[in-house]
């Protein structure tokens, strides 16, 4: 399946947000979309999504594997979405309900698409939770969003976004708010769940570096519109647009592995 977004154009209350935007991710492709606060990154997952604010107004086209998903019923969007595409927002302590366990929100994702029994169901919320490798699964489904620390939320996210195997995968800036230690645990657990799985990855980020562990080709974006399209490789070795040059020094300061980079550009 392949996603193809031609002419993107988002206004919120008459303000263009985003400006005629094209890209597509090919099965199995690894694409990130960069660039800095506010250049309409996030708004263009919303977007495909088609989970965009109130007063948001979208045209062009957003097709996947053929169909429009542009303006179509809310079912429709909503029958996609979770069961076809999957979404890890950036700060999962809003994400996740707070009074309902973890091992249930995961649960209520499979349900939506399988209709299983309740054991059925508390045994795939364990297996989903051990797949994300939260520790002593069996026991951690039982607890609520607040006793688990930012990595372990964000674990559960993952979890939640891939319950039902979707075929594409959208992260938008999913370990902004963890420290680099726990950051790079969550990029690598992502990069193996995309691998074992064969899903299209795209990843949200402000970060060069940590774009370089996850994809292969990078959008760069500035006020709405594209910059810059490229193999993350070039984007770290010989950037084209100032955008990407000031995003590559601001890089040179977080975690750093260009070997890695060089490989994944080889997908």
């Amino acid at each position: 399946m392949s996603l193809e977004v031609k002419d993107l154009t988002i206004d919120i209350d008459g303000v263009r947000a985003v400006d005629g935007i094209t890209f597509s991710v090919e099965d199995g492709a690894r694409v990130g979309i960069i660039g800095e606060s506010g250049s309409g990154k996030s708004l263009t997952a919303l977007a495909i999504t088609g989970l965009l604010p109130e007063g948001a107004v979208a045209t062009g086209s957003v097709r996947w594997n053929g169909r429009e998903l542009l303006n179509i019923p809310d079912r429709e969007i909503a029958e996609i979405r979770g069961d076809e595409i999957g979404v890890v927002f950036q700060e999962p302590q809003t994400a996740l309900n707070p009074i309902r366990t973890v091992g249930r929100q995961i649960a209520e994702s499979i349900n939506i698409h399988e209709r299983l029994t309740k054991p059925e169901l508390n045994r795939r919320a364990i297996a989903e939770a051990a797949r994300v490798r939260l520790p002593s699964p069996d026991s951690i489904v039982k607890r609520f969003p607040h006793q688990l620390s930012g990595g372990q939320r964000q674990r559960v996210a993952i979890a939640i976004a891939l319950a039902a195997g979707p075929r594409l995968l959208i992260a938008d800036e999913p370990t902004t708010a963890l420290d680099v230690t726990i950051q790079a645990e969550v990029l690598a657990l992502l990069d193996d769940l995309v691998s074992h799985d064969g899903m299209s990855l795209i990843f949200i980020t402000h970060d060069l570096a940590v774009l370089s562990q996850v994809a292969s080709r990078g959008v760069v974006l500035a006020d709405g519109k594209i910059v810059e399209q490229a193999a993350v490789a070039d984007l770290l070795t010989k950037p084209q647009s100032a955008v990407a040059k000031g995003l590559l020094r601001d890089a040179t300061a977080t975690v750093w592995r260009p070997a890695r980079a060089s490989g994944a550009a080889d997908d």
